[in-house]
């Protein structure tokens, strides 16, 4: 590793956290099912998705949803984005000393609430209470289980030149609407996080067309996303600039803060490829539903300059759209 200590940097989702997964957890573990780096493990020869995810958000609350909220939407996410069915969630809970029992149960219910919405149960937990200051009031750690559906289940060795790429909804809400709260920011503008399950979405997408490639675009945005995707494809990625749905709350916010918004999280959207001549019938069925009310077609698959992403900017010039590099917005998830 490149560094002596543990940077917040290695928590981004960009390019040190890349580094931290493959060079020091994979390589350790080393298996067959971690070494995909997938949103899931696909196990028992294809029958089971199996997910976990840790969240430490400050803060608790904020515009949209709140961490009991964020941790059940983003491994049920997990999940779909991978083609299965979520069924089963897990939830452990480290609470620090002092917590307002308000806020705690305020919590649990969004858990309770968020996991029927979805069509899931949280079956198995855990609970522990740590000194005062030995945690910033709350950490959740869920895991989820899903099953597979028959149908050709979505991944990257399925991508190609000429495929579509589109993304469900705007981007950056998430990364901005918890930033706000935590800096008591933009109070007069609205921005809310997009914070969802995406099941009905999802299935109404995969029944509509088949679905190459899907990923939940969180920490590092959907700038992470296609260069990951650039990668494991060993394709290159074209996006356009303009096509890319983007607030104008969250833009303007952008603007002034100088952050990147295709490098913000996201925690109610998706990342789709599909076969060009499916891109309309996916579109048409991604705005058909309230969460994919604003999709949009936003770039091609190439085969030229594979493992690089081009973005193609709104005044006619390009540009490199790399992996993220330091840290933008810590402990947003």
């Amino acid at each position: 590793m490149e560094h002596e200590r543990i940077l917040l940097a290695h928590g981004s989702g960009g390019s040190l956290t890349d580094d931290l997964v493959r060079d020091l957890f994979a390589a350790k573990f080393n298996n067959p099912w971690l070494s995909r780096l997938e949103d899931s493990a696909v196990l028992d020869e294809g029958r089971i998705a199996f997910t976990t995810d840790g969240y430490v958000v400050n803060p608790l609350f904020f515009p949209g949803g709140d961490i009991g909220k964020l941790a059940v939407c983003g491994t049920v996410n997990d999940l779909v984005v991978m083609g299965a069915r979520p069924l089963y969630l897990s939830c452990a809970v480290i609470i620090e000393e002092g917590l307002p029992f308000e806020e705690l149960e305020r919590i649990v219910e969004s858990i309770a609430r968020t996991a029927k919405e979805a069509g899931t149960a949280v079956v198995a937990g855990d609970t522990k209470v740590v000194e005062r200051g030995a945690a910033d009031k709350m950490f959740i750690t869920t895991s989820g289980i899903g099953l597979f559906e028959e149908c050709e289940r979505p991944r990257p060795e399925l991508v190609e030149p000429g495929d579509a790429v589109l993304v469900s909804g705007t981007v950056g809400d998430h990364g901005m609407a918890v930033l706000s709260a935590r800096e008591d920011l933009y109070s007069g503008a609205e921005i809310v996080s997009d914070c969802a399950a995406l099941n009905g979405l999802i299935e109404s997408v995969m029944r509509a067309c088949p679905v190459k490639f899907m990923r939940d675009p969180t920490r590092g945005g959907l700038a992470t996303v296609v260069n990951e995707l650039s990668v494991s494809a060993n394709v290159g990625v074209e996006l356009e600039e303009g096509a890319v749905p983007v607030r104008e709350s969250v833009r303007s916010a952008c603007e002034l803060l100088g952050f990147e918004p295709f490098y913000l999280a996201n925690e109610g959207r998706a990342v789709l490829v599909v076969d060009k001549t499916d891109g309309e019938r996916c579109l048409a069925a991604l705005r058909s539903h309230p969460l994919g009310s604003e999709a949009s077609v936003v770039g091609t698959i190439v085969s030229e300059h594979p493992g690089t992403v081009f973005l193609k900017t709104a005044v006619g010039g390009q540009r490199i759209l790399d992996m993220l590099t330091g840290e933008q917005l810590p402990r947003i998830c």
